[in-house]
């Protein structure tokens, strides 16, 4: 068993790109997941291509792989927290072409997908009306994912239309199960909003699983939190990411906690490799095809 470790560098928002690239590397991490936001690279801003091509260089310089994230909070609108999403009463169309532009610098990256969210249903939307709204988006990205070669990581998120790991399964079942469409697995949220233990949900999930997300948390509480200080544990969730035979980055998630990004950098580091020594010892003996959808 070797698992791929990478860092979240929208834990790294007070680093150059290029600064907190160096220190993953340095300290042995093997990628990156990057956010698509103004910090490091702005999928708005002139000459995305070129830029691109500058972050594909960098990445290969220090021998990183990467995972292309969509979860900039104000991306698209300066004043409103995640705003416009995919279940939003207007501006749907513009998450749209967010992730239309994510998913063309995630085959220009090398990233195998793009981990996205639903976001949250506003007030007065139907739940079906909501599942319409997603339905729809869905539809329009998946065409292009199939173009460039690139998977849709939908990330179940606490509070959101789409919360736990099922309404992913809604979701491609009411779409015909495509096979671009799949799973982002955020281990804290696991512990969060889920029934069932996280190791368990990973060995469920089986080959849907395209990226994960690692950090503690506490069960009822949307808060990431550095190793240890939350209710996880996690070498039968690397023992479980090991049977199902995930080959991606298993990147950690601080995204408030740049002001110390170095040192929990490291330190987050030594806990992972630590961890996936003692899931030796915990690893499920199911194999993967026995818990695959």
């Amino acid at each position: 068993m070797s698992l791929r470790f990478g860092y979240g560098l929208n834990g790294f928002t007070d680093h150059r790109l290029g600064d907190a690239v160096a220190v993953l590397a340095d300290l042995g991490y093997d990628g990156v997941a990057l956010t698509l936001d103004h910090g490091h690279l702005d999928p708005f801003a002139p000459e995305l291509a070129a830029r691109t091509a500058d972050v594909a260089a960098l990445l290969a310089r220090h021998g990183l792989g990467v995972m292309v994230e969509t979860g900039g909070r104000y991306v698209l609108d300066a004043r409103r927290k995640h705003e416009p999403t995919l279940v939003s009463d207007d501006g749907r169309d513009r998450r749209v072409d967010l992730l239309l532009t994510a998913i063309r610098v995630a085959a220009d990256l090398g990233s195998p997908a793009v981990s996205f969210w639903s976001g949250i249903a506003p007030q007065g939307a139907s739940r079906e009306e909501c599942w319409a709204r997603v339905e729809q988006g869905v539809e329009l990205l998946l065409p292009v994912a199939e173009a460039h070669g690139v998977d849709l990581a939908l990330e179940p998120e606490p509070g959101m239309f789409v919360e736990r790991i099922s309404d992913v399964d809604a979701l491609r079942e009411r779409l015909g199960r495509p096979d671009r469409l799949r799973l982002t697995i955020d281990v804290g949220h696991l512990r969060c909003t889920e029934d069932a233990d996280p190791a368990d949900c990973v060995l469920g999930a089986g080959a849907l699983v395209a990226n994960v997300q690692i950090d503690d948390m506490r069960r009822g509480v949307h808060e990431h939190l550095p190793f240890g200080e939350g209710e996880v544990d996690f070498p039968p969730v690397l023992a479980a990411l090991s049977t199902i035979d995930f080959t991606g980055l298993v990147a950690v998630e601080l995204p408030r906690h740049s002001h110390a990004a170095p040192l929990l950098a490291a330190s987050s580091l030594d806990f992972l490799r630590d961890a996936e020594r003692r899931a030796q010892v915990d690893r499920p003996h199911r194999r993967p095809q026995e818990v695959a959808r």
